[in-house]
């Protein structure tokens, strides 16, 4: 039996409802226009379920026992064992065990029309959906679809890894269990924030990184501080080291990771945490020109070059893979859709909320056809919805402006909740002296702010400030420590603000916090 095509038209299509395309979804619908978004998965995505909530849920536990072990008066209450079960179910309790209800709420309290299944591009401003059960529509959009698909986990192409049930980030955060030893392959975010959550857990952990350091896109001594906090706990962190093939005996039972060299290492799990690659393999980009499976190049309104209707949004861009400037990224494209759209008369009010479970965003009043949060789910496709090509929007898409994504470049912010923390933004010294400017980095060691010793007995930390010579301006900022990431939007507002050297110094930080980290190094630089 043939099953009926189902066709419907929306001003916007969103492929994919992570945190990205669920505010891509919110933006344009908070200017008016109607939106229907494509999930094949749970809405909220990755972030809210394999990744930034999970993950977080596992490290909270190891963070706070770690800190309280270095208050004197409380250490001695918190040297037992993690209880692995309460926290595994605290963590099930953050991702709402891995049902999408509320999320689900929320699309439809803003007017947001859910399809379920897997959507694929179907030539120019079109997408096929199959249903789970079968069932198939095609979505017409007026004026754009957005691409937020997202990334997946690399495995490489290595002898046994198929057969040997290797972990990725997916299962590492949704585990049920602690292994007594855990091989984590990878020396970046993934593999550091892993190794210090089960650590911390109770497992042996192996870190094998091919590098010569950790978190190797922040600056050096970050890497430095954080493998020695590792290493003093008991890790075993292998630099300089290759896997040559990984042996599972009927892909049941101990692991063992072969490395070059034929030196090898045993363990009960192996985590590779070696990378990422675009979600973009089967949603049809081969029928608008474009490569399947590639990452997608844009501007900075989040177009994809080339057309006047595709947005790719998030890490599909590859410009910063990180859940917050993914949204960053959603709100720019979704002002930038809106403004297209009404050739620049932007629209205003709307639900205003961060595209998640629980957000307190509501129908959009007065938003035209979708006034009531009601869909315009059997509109027929409008042939004269498409932009007029001779219409020149007025779209701000200059550096800072309205539709410009400018901070991917400049200043994408990153927290690793590792112990101790790492955080940093904007430029490392390498990077500004590679891009050419005339630069001086300027290192505080944490020990000197009054706060730290007061956060933690023998606290160990250190601070950098990149400073442009020319305009005496902050490009980046890097800090390792206890407790420090709380500091990083402090850096941030500096370097997007471009705040001058000179008024810095009346920006007075409070006493005694380790925000006086930006007091010493404003001296640091004086002198």
């Amino acid at each position: 039996m043939t099953r009926a095509v189902e066709e419907s038209a929306y001003d916007v299509v969103v492929l994919g409802a992570g945190p990205v395309g669920e505010n891509v979804a919110d933006r344009v619908r908070a200017a008016g226009l109607s939106a229907a978004i494509v999930e094949g998965e749970l809405i909220g995505g990755e972030c809210s379920y394999w990744a930034c909530m999970p993950s977080k849920a596992l490290l909270r536990p190891a963070l706070a026992r770690s800190d309280a072990r270095k208050v004197a008066g409380l250490r001695e209450s918190v040297y037992g064992p993690l209880d692995a079960l309460e926290v595994f179910a605290h963590r099930n309790a953050v991702v709402g065990d891995w049902k999408d209800d509320g999320q689900v709420e929320w699309l439809d309290s803003i007017g947001v029309r859910l399809f379920r299944g897997h959507g694929r591009l179907a030539g120019a401003r079109r997408v096929a959906v199959t249903g789970p059960e079968g069932d198939e529509h095609v979505l017409t959009a007026r004026h754009a679809v957005a691409v937020c698909t997202g990334s997946r986990a690399v495995l490489p192409d290595l002898p046994g890894l198929p057969g040997a049930h290797p972990w990725t980030s997916r299962e590492a955060t949704s585990s049920g269990r602690v292994p007594e030893r855990l091989v984590v392959v990878g020396g970046g975010v993934v593999g550091v924030e892993m190794t210090t959550a089960y650590q911390a857990l109770g497992a042996k952990v192996t870190l094998l990184v091919r590098g010569g350091g950790l978190l190797p896109r922040m600056e050096p001594f970050v890497g430095e501080h954080v493998a020695a906090a590792l290493t003093a706990r008991g890790a075993d962190i292998r630099t300089g080291v290759r896997v040559a093939a990984v042996v599972r005996d009927g892909g049941t039972g101990p692991v063992t990771v072969v490395l070059e060299g034929g030196d090898h290492v045993e363990g009960d799990e192996v985590l590779f945490a070696t990378g990422r690659a675009p979600r973009t393999g089967d949603i049809g980009l081969e029928t608008v020109g474009l490569e399947p499976g590639a990452w997608l190049d844009v501007d900075d309104s989040l177009r994809v070059t080339g057309s006047d209707w595709l947005y790719a949004v998030g890490d599909v861009n590859h410009r910063a893979l990180m859940t917050h400037q993914g949204k960053y990224q959603a709100r720019i494209a979704g002002a930038a859709i809106a403004a297209r759209a009404s050739g620049g008369a932007m629209t205003s009010g709307g639900a205003g909320a961060n595209g998640g479970a629980g957000a307190n965003g509501g129908p959009v009043p007065d938003a035209g056809p979708e006034a009531n949060g009601t869909p315009e789910a059997n509109a027929a496709p409008d042939p004269n919805g498409a932009p007029d090509a001779n219409r020149a929007p007025d779209v701000d898409s200059g550096p800072w402006g309205a539709h410009a994504a400018t901070a991917d470049r400049i200043a994408a912010p990153q927290v690793v909740f590792c112990d101790p923390e790492a955080a940093a933004v904007g430029l490392t010294l390498a990077e500004a002296e590679r891009a050419g400017h005339r630069v001086r980095a300027v290192d505080v060691d944490m020990r000197q702010v009054a706060g730290a010793g007061l956060y933690a007995q023998g606290y160990r930390g250190q601070a950098r400030m990149v400073v442009d010579l020319d305009r005496e301006v902050v490009l980046g900022a890097s800090f390792v420590g206890p407790g420090i990431g709380e500091l990083l939007h402090s850096a941030t507002v500096a370097v997007v603000g471009e705040v001058p050297i000179a008024r810095l110094w009346h920006a007075v930080p409070s006493y005694p916090t380790l925000s006086e980290a930006w007091l010493r190094l404003l001296e640091a630089y004086r002198d």
